[in-house]
């Protein structure tokens, strides 16, 4: 059985600095503070946790506490306020971090439909490639140089020794191509 103390006396002692006081405080509060958390939560870590928190809090700021008429339910409702601003930022996180997930979930598409768009990718590039094939050899350079080496136009012009508007001619032919291709692939699926 734990000896009594006078906890008025020895609460006075600490908030003057004494250690050996803060040290009994600990020492016959800890385990009291502990259970009585229990009632408030199952979460042992967090109750650990948050009583290591409170005691070094009341040791850093030991000078500018004052007096108390019951230290163990100045204890108490300290750390009952630390329990509970605890497990309301969990709840909030949590809360966020549902919402993200529905969120996320949500805008992902299904399996299939992932199937779906992977294949109609596919095809798409089978059939713009395909579309590359029907273009004359200054065409397809053009649209290379273009398109897969992001030349502009000067750029495209000095290497293909043509004026500009030659390699606006070239492009627009070769699109127009290709698009023709592609659609008319389309309508064959």
């Amino acid at each position: 059985m734990k000896k009594s103390i006078n906890e008025v006396e020895i609460w006075d002692q600490f908030r003057s600095g004494d250690q050996k006081a803060f040290a009994t405080l600990y020492s016959h509060f800890v385990q009291p503070l502990y259970t009585y958390c229990m009632g408030i939560t199952s979460d042992k870590d967090l109750i650990k946790d948050c009583l290591h928190d409170l005691f070094v809090e009341i040791w850093k700021n030991h000078a500018s506490l004052g007096p108390t008429t019951s230290v163990k339910f100045y204890l108490m409702a300290s750390i009952k306020r630390k329990i509970v601003r605890q497990l309301e930022t969990q709840l909030k996180n949590l809360n966020h971090h549902d919402s993200y997930q529905y969120q996320f979930m949500e805008d992902m598409p299904s399996p299939e439909r992932q199937l779906i768009m992977v294949e109609e990718e596919r095809m798409s590039h089978t059939s713009m490639y395909k579309s590359l094939e029907k273009l004359s050899k200054r065409q397809r350079e053009a649209i290379t140089l273009k398109y897969f080496k992001n030349l502009d136009t000067d750029q495209i012009s000095e290497q293909m020794n043509i004026n500009p508007q030659s390699v606006y001619n070239l492009l627009f032919g070769a699109l127009r191509v290709m698009k023709d291709h592609m659609s008319k692939k389309e309508y064959a699926f």
